[in-house]
């Protein structure tokens, strides 16, 4: 993805949430050298990927294939006491976020507000294919079951938990406008808690053609 890219996607993204009235850490709007000045205060920061975190799983259009977040809060296993995570989350209309699922993640995937949020759902087999058999789970506490590749549409206020081993692909819906999702969960890790069904990229590469609005979790190593 291109710098330019991105920074246009922050900027639309901190409209939206404005609208919306999501207010986001005074650390996320640090400058770099804010984020030097204060380096070894903010290190939970750094260490557990919080921040603005922007992905086209690679595949060269964000806005087909795609997903902005933001870590709220995150704790890391085995290293600190903290045991949930909190992501916000922004999905456009008919913008996938591929299937997949967590091998350790439980979470609650909450529609904030905006459009409405299609949830497709899978169990995964034991060599991680796409099962066959009816899906339980729970939306705002209320028992459902959902057919293998069923669907459910997340309307604003609504939410769905979903369990380990779980797979989930989601969008926005057709005609409803973009949508702002919350995410609680146990301790999110990107780097190796993703089971994706097909092959992704989950961090993309950027191309720098232009100045930085943001660090995202993915600048870190490389400008910290």
């Amino acid at each position: 993805m291109k710098r330019s890219e991105i920074n246009q996607i922050l900027n639309d993204a901190g409209a939206f949430m404005a609208q919306k009235q999501f207010i986001l850490p005074p650390w996320a709007y640090w400058s770099v050298d804010e984020w030097r000045k204060n380096k070894e205060d903010a290190q939970e920061i750094i260490d557990n990927m919080l921040g603005w975190d922007i992905t086209d799983f690679g595949s060269g259009d964000f806005y087909s294939r795609g997903l902005f977040l933001f870590t709220i809060r995150n704790g890391k296993f085995n290293v600190d006491k903290k045991t949930y995570a909190e992501k916000i989350m922004i999905v456009e209309e008919n913008q996938e976020t591929p299937m997949h699922y967590h091998w350790a993640k439980m979470e609650d995937i909450i529609n904030r507000g905006g459009g409405n949020l299609v949830i497709e759902l899978f169990n995964a087999t034991a060599d991680n294919k796409l099962d066959t058999t009816p899906v339980h789970l729970k939306t705002d506490g209320i028992k459902r079951t959902v057919e293998a590749g069923g669907k459910v549409i997340l309307t604003p206020g609504e939410s769905i938990c979903l369990e380990q081993g779980i797979y989930h692909r989601f969008y926005g819906e057709t005609g409803k406008g973009k949508v702002l999702v919350g995410e609680v969960s146990t301790v999110n890790d990107d780097t190796s808690d993703n089971c994706f069904y097909e092959p992704v990229g989950r961090f993309s590469v950027i191309e720098e053609d232009e100045p930085l609005v943001h660090l995202l979790v993915s600048d870190y190593n490389k400008f910290l």
